[in-house]
């Protein structure tokens, strides 16, 4: 400013000595001079005020490509604010990705998450706990979420404003044949802001609950023989008995001890399928050779359990020529014999003496195998079927029993095809029998050299 009026004082002193009337006065020019600086100052004035409003007009636009070329202090201003402006946005776009990406990591998440205000307003959820309370995402957003869960225990909850513990309530999409049990607790943040989750814990629940049974049911089973074992030693201690019935309380402890046997080998066996690794799909077991060594234990368990009736059983087996075309299915050997021999053992232990008990093994047209047993006994009613592969489960008690039986058989198999990836199937009517089933996929069976098969055949 001071250098335009500077340039304006001299440019009016010049051309007043130029084209003055030629008269001295030094007043005169000094006027002039004056007059010529104050045009200079208003002329430089408005030149910096349509600077600073194009500056000014930029800055209501906030467009960093449309930043006006400037010169002198406004030119240097405009430089550092729109250096600033795009410091500013980069740093707007950092924190708004970073946000999104908090927001994708409690979208990915398999809890139900719900961000509340100060007032219990939802302001997001994720799509799990759109799922499990009902919301929709979109709409119910700065609703009061006591307005929208309804659930009594959930209200009781949240009017306590108590969130040292969380609360076990019943899901939404719960049903009485699928229960869903949600952990919902609140968390707080920020300014009176909180925090849900909810967790889906069916899935512990039922463990529980099968752990408490499981330990319920093996204590039963084991303390019914031990009460017995251990009043027949006390009756052996305290009483004088002559030798024949010394010998059947002997008897009967026994087969008591047997049970008890049989019941810790099974729980063994289930303990071991559970925490061994799969079986390898590279091991391969002759369907011939599982087949003869069942049909030797059954007829074997066969003479013992009609051993008073003098009744065996009518078993009956595949042909050699099947057997010999069945090939080889791909597991573990051990386990698909316990897997077989525990459907034979059930068949037996519910067919009365002379029953007729039916083994086959099909392949079927689309490359996989079925092995079946089918019984001719008192058959089972269609409200058990789906609960013979429980643990413990009797259709039956007294009569499993008697038979030996420990209530796991069926338990394993279920545990040893869903290794081998096979199908159990359970079909029966009452008074007709039953038939037990298992199906293995095309691709644990292959075909084996007919000459092979029968090598393994005879020396089996």
């Amino acid at each position: 400013m001071l250098a335009s009026q500077v340039a304006g004082a001299l440019l009016a002193w010049g051309l007043w000595s130029w084209f003055g009337d030629g008269r001295p006065g030094i007043t005169a020019q000094a006027l002039a001079a004056l007059a010529g600086a104050l045009v200079a100052g208003w002329v430089w004035w408005l030149v910096d005020s349509w600077n600073a409003m194009r500056l000014l007009s930029w800055l209501r636009q906030s467009e960093l490509s449309d930043a006006p070329d400037l010169s002198g202090i406004w030119g240097e201003a405009c430089v550092r604010m729109r250096r600033w402006l795009r410091q500013s946005v980069q740093q707007v776009q950092q924190g708004d990705q970073r946000l999104n990406d908090i927001l994708s990591a409690l979208q990915a998440s398999p809890n139900g998450v719900v961000l509340l205000d100060s007032e219990g307003r939802i302001e997001w959820c994720n799509q799990i706990a759109s799922r499990q309370f009902g919301f929709d995402a979109q709409r119910d957003v700065l609703q009061s979420i006591g307005n929208l869960v309804r659930d009594p225990e959930f209200s009781a909850y949240y009017a306590t404003q108590d969130f040292s513990r969380d609360l076990v309530m019943q899901g939404r999409e719960s049903t009485p044949s699928r229960p869903v049990r949600l952990s919902v607790q609140f968390y707080g943040y920020g300014e009176g802001r909180k925090l849900l989750l909810a967790r889906d814990v069916t899935a512990l629940e039922q463990a529980e609950a099968m752990r408490r049974d499981f330990v319920a049911n093996v204590s039963h089973e084991i303390r019914t023989p031990l009460t017995v074992l251990v009043g027949f030693v006390e009756t052996l201690q305290n009483l004088p008995l002559d030798a024949e019935e010394r010998n059947r309380y002997l008897g009967m402890m026994a087969q008591q001890a047997e049970r008890m046997q049989h019941l810790v080998e099974d729980l063994l066996t289930l303990s071991r399928l559970e925490g061994s690794p799969l079986p390898s799909n590279n091991e391969w077991v002759p369907v011939a050779q599982l087949m003869q060594r069942c049909e030797n234990e059954a007829r074997g368990l066969s003479a013992m359990l009609t051993r008073k009736q003098a009744l065996p059983h009518a078993l009956s087996f595949p042909a050699h020529d099947v057997l010999a075309q069945a090939g080889e299915v791909a597991g573990a050997s051990a386990e698909l014999q316990s897997a077989f021999s525990n459907l034979l053992a059930n068949a037996m232990r519910y067919t009365p003496a002379g029953g007729r008990i039916e083994v086959t093994w099909e392949s079927l047209p689309d490359g996989s195998a079925r092995f079946a047993v089918h019984d001719s006994g008192p058959g089972i009613e269609p409200k058990h079927l789906a609960r013979l592969t429980e643990r413990f489960y009797r259709v039956d008690r007294s009569r499993s029993r008697d038979t030996g039986g420990t209530g796991l058989g069926l338990a394993i198999v279920k545990h040893v095809l869903q290794r081998h990836g096979a199908k159990l199937g359970i079909a029966s009517t009452p008074g007709q029998g039953s038939e037990f089933s298992v199906t293995f996929p095309a691709s644990r069976l292959r075909a084996g050299p007919p000459a092979l098969l029968g090598e393994r055949r005879a020396a089996a």
